[in-house]
């Protein structure tokens, strides 16, 4: 399996992933001549992309819903609660609407409902011969009772959002300040090494951090608080690029 994120930030999302038998785009948050350029630097034709999965229904996960699918093959994926916040997408000629996990065939994938304000929200689980990734974003926390199913997992690309001291003393209005911190919406820092400290385990080998505040996080922040609470030694941990393509990584 590759991976490779293409942007991540408030901004504009979107991630590649490549099995044995699908080229799939987690979020196309960008414009589609942004996200066809990016994709041509790792050899991609963004005709071939077979699957467009959304992990929710904010802009900056689905700017270019109207114009990427046009003279392609690739199919929308997304809940039935997604479609309903949609405006009408009737221009998009294939579309999976699923409930818990799509039923695609050589496709090893199950989705998660996380926390944020939206209808619905998703995290995805893929799993290829022995290899897992396991894709977080966009959300106010993580519910315990799914840690079971994804620990111990290859890959772990999962949002950590925003330094909480940072955000507190930073220049967002209070309702603002708020709304980031509560349970719909981003993780910090803090709970994001929290949480990778609960599902991490031998068997991890890279972790990539998604979705870093232009104003509220930097970096250098993000990577030292993570490493508080894990042991990155044998780990490759890095921030996704906010604006540009990531290294693409095998797993």
């Amino acid at each position: 399996m590759k991976i490779c994120t293409l942007a991540s930030s408030s901004s504009g999302n979107s991630t590649y992933v490549e099995t044995k038998k699908y080229k799939i785009l987690i979020d196309i948050g960008k414009n589609k001549k942004y996200l066809s350029e990016k994709l041509e630097k790792i050899g991609v034709d963004y005709h071939d992309i077979d699957y467009v999965f959304l992990t929710h229904t904010h802009d900056d996960h689905i700017k270019s819903l109207h114009t990427f699918f046009k003279g392609t093959k690739a199919t929308l994926v997304i809940t039935n609660k997604m479609l309903l916040e949609l405006n009408d997408i009737s221009d998009i000629e294939h579309i999976i609407v699923y409930e818990e996990n799509p039923n695609i065939e050589g496709l090893d994938i199950k989705t998660f409902e996380m926390s944020h304000d939206v209808a619905d929200i998703r995290a995805f689980l893929i799993i290829e011969d022995n290899s897992s990734l396991v894709y977080i974003t966009d959300t106010g926390y993580v519910n315990s009772k799914y840690f079971k199913e994804l620990k111990g997992k290859t890959a772990y690309y999962i949002e950590s959002n925003h330094d909480i001291e940072m955000l507190t003393h930073g220049p967002y209005p209070r309702w603002l300040q708020e709304r980031v911190l509560s349970d719909v919406g981003h993780l910090s820092n803090k709970f994001t090494g929290i949480y990778l400290s609960k599902l991490i385990n031998e068997n991890t080998k890279d972790i990539i951090l998604l979705h870093l505040s232009e104003k509220n996080n930097n970096e250098e922040i993000a990577l030292k608080t993570i490493k508080e609470y894990i042991d990155t030694n044998k780990i490759n941990i890095n921030c996704a690029n906010k604006n540009d393509i990531g290294s693409v990584i095998e797993i």
